[in-house]
């Protein structure tokens, strides 16, 4: 089954080293991230750890800090580095002629109590 894309933004739309918030009608938001090499990606906008709004983070490498207790989450997979654990849902990106687009399905599916926890 072939993935259904959303337009959300423009890459330039995304500070450098910095993220955007895409709201979402009674779900958590997602935080779309570019890193210093215009690389995006897009996770659910809370750390595994506490909840933290990981879009006002830090961006370094391909790596964001949680405003709230530091943790180093990947940007690539969600999930914290060692020696803390979890993972925060992340989603399928596309970039083609400087647009950013997501996956529809993934946009409008409900947070897992898995990843919502």
């Amino acid at each position: 089954m072939s993935k259904l894309w959303k337009v959300i933004c423009k890459v330039t739309d995304i500070p450098v080293l910095g993220s955007r918030v895409v709201n979402r009608a009674d779900q958590p938001s997602v935080a779309i991230f570019r890193n210093s090499e215009d690389k995006v990606f897009a996770l659910l906008d809370r750390c595994p750890h506490k909840g933290g709004p990981l879009s006002q983070g830090i961006v370094f490498g391909e790596r964001v800090a949680c405003p709230l207790h530091n943790w180093s989450i990947g940007l690539d997979s969600g999930c914290a580095a060692a020696p803390d654990e979890g993972c925060t849902q992340k989603f399928s990106v596309k970039v083609e002629d400087g647009e950013v687009y997501l996956d529809v399905a993934e946009l409008s599916a409900t947070v897992s109590e898995a990843a919502a926890a």
